[in-house]
């Protein structure tokens, strides 16, 4: 009679235990199997090192059992032992120096992966959050492209890692979570992009993947890195055509530079053409839904103004600006941008006292276009200007 010891952290015990009960246990691991006969000295040193419940004594039991018997591949046992142990006493230098010992013993083994992860993450580790996502993605990598072994069909075996793939689920989509969090917080706009890029590519098939593309683009064009901003937003456009967040992304960057000026109208329009028809997602209160999707159709609308005004048809852009005007007001920023191209607008049609009003609304609020619009009412209202209407 044999039987597994399989040590993860406590968060997939139940989990895990629900799939293992139905098919033999090694066929639902990816890493080594370690077989340990039943009354066998590795067994009922296991048993009586998870029977303490004192952690000085469980300590002193695992250090006694594992010079004694983790020999061979009876030390990933071991070390298993030591990760978990040292995981919930949050001590997680040491439970790092057990993984890595786990790691040189059993590569692809994805449990250990799943526990250092979660040891970064308690920790607060960024850095090495991303090296053992590396780590896990390399592992579920090198399990999928696995060649059939000997004796075993090459359907039965795509059946088999369907099958393990599908019982590691939770650890998968764990180790995802935590991966895509530990990069979403990280504070430097330039690092956070790259790390959640590399994360999109990592796991392609990950619900998050294209979530981490969105937020990757942002963040680029954050850290003023416009090319990297539409690599990323263009592929994500690609994978995604009606992906909102990046049709508003590119619309909006395009219309500002003058460029594919078409591309960028028609991105606007189809933003504005799906909002008519987005559902609020969970979580989001009816207000959040609202101010939300009431900012980003004033974005699509301001978007399509500028394009009017770079088409140099002022008259339809005043149209546009004008729409978009209430609809931006939530966002100081958005709103002065928009009140300063329509007051541009204006003047191009010789408008001046509507002009003079959309810059003083400009400059109305606190934003990077203050100065630009006192700076233009300075101009127009000046002496020179005067003469000139004179």
């Amino acid at each position: 009679m044999w039987r597994t010891i399989r040590l993860v952290g406590l968060f997939l015990l139940l989990v895990s235990a629900a799939v293992w009960t139905a098919t033999p246990l090694h066929a639902q691991q990816i890493g080594k199997f370690v077989a340990i006969p039943a009354g066998s000295g590795v067994d009922n040193a296991l048993t009586e090192i998870n029977a303490a419940t004192d952690p000085t004594q469980k300590l002193a039991l695992l250090d006694k059992y594992a010079a004694q018997l983790g020999q061979g591949d009876f030390a990933i046992i071991f070390d298993e032992q030591y990760v978990n142990f040292y995981l919930a006493q949050k001590n997680y230098d040491r439970a790092f120096e057990y993984g890595e010992k786990l790691f040189a013993a059993d590569p692809d083994n994805l449990s250990n992966a799943v526990s250092m992860m979660r040891a970064a993450a308690e920790k607060g580790d960024g850095e090495k959050l991303m090296v053992y996502g590396e780590k896990a993605a390399g592992i579920l990598k090198r399990f999928k492209e696995s060649p059939a072994p000997s004796g075993r069909s090459a359907e039965g075996w795509e059946q088999s890692k369907t099958q393990v793939l599908a019982a590691n689920n939770d650890s998968i989509t764990y180790l995802q979570q935590v991966f895509y969090n530990g990069a979403y917080q990280s504070k430097d706009a330039a690092k956070r992009a790259a790390q959640l890029a590399r994360f999109a590519q990592l796991f392609p098939d990950s619900p998050y993947a294209n979530t981490a593309l969105g937020v990757a683009a942002t963040s680029y064009q954050q850290a003023q890195n416009p090319a990297k901003m539409l690599e990323v937003a263009n592929g994500l456009l690609a994978k995604d055509p009606e992906n909102l967040g990046m049709l508003l992304l590119l619309s909006d960057y395009y219309s500002e530079k003058g460029e594919q000026l078409d591309k960028a109208e028609a991105y606007a329009k189809k933003a504005i053409a799906l909002l008519g028809t987005a559902k609020k997602p969970d979580g989001v209160s009816d207000e959040q839904w609202q101010q939300q999707t009431t900012l980003q159709k004033g974005l699509a609308l301001s978007a399509i103004g500028q394009v009017n005004m770079e088409k140099k048809d002022n008259a339809q852009g005043i149209v546009n600006l004008r729409m978009a005007a209430p609809l931006l007001k939530s966002n100081a920023g958005s709103y002065a941008r928009n009140q300063y191209r329509l007051g541009f607008a204006l003047l191009n049609l010789k408008k001046v006292p509507e002009a003079k009003e959309a810059l003083t609304q400009a400059a109305s609020v606190s934003s990077p276009y203050k100065a630009l619009a006192e700076q233009k009412l300075k101009a127009i209202s000046g002496p020179a200007a005067r003469k000139k209407a004179s």
